[in-house]
């Protein structure tokens, strides 16, 4: 691959105290959240939605694992039912 076809490929996405896991596949999830959680930290944000929906639970899974390993994360729960209850999590970061 050319620089120029590897720049087609980087998906750019705001960094605001929320995304939506929908449009990324579960092997993306783990990855983009790292990189996400990174930068919502630079931002001085405290806590962030994440939504994964509520499906078969699959992406909560992943985002749940990877959150319980993340030493950006202080905790995490399921969102109260005006902010998506099981189909989004709030994490607390450090």
């Amino acid at each position: 691959m050319t620089p120029n076809s590897e720049l087609k490929n980087v998906v750019r996405i705001p960094i605001e105290d929320w995304i939506d896991l929908h449009t990324f596949s579960p092997k993306e999830i783990s990855s983009l959240l790292e990189e996400y959680l990174l930068e919502c930290r630079k931002k001085g944000f405290k806590k962030v939605r994440i939504i994964h929906g509520k499906g078969k639970g699959i992406q909560m899974n992943i985002v749940h694992s990877f959150l319980k390993k993340s030493p950006l994360i202080d905790s995490f729960r399921l969102a109260p039912p005006e902010a998506g209850s099981w189909g989004a999590t709030i994490a607390f970061l450090k």
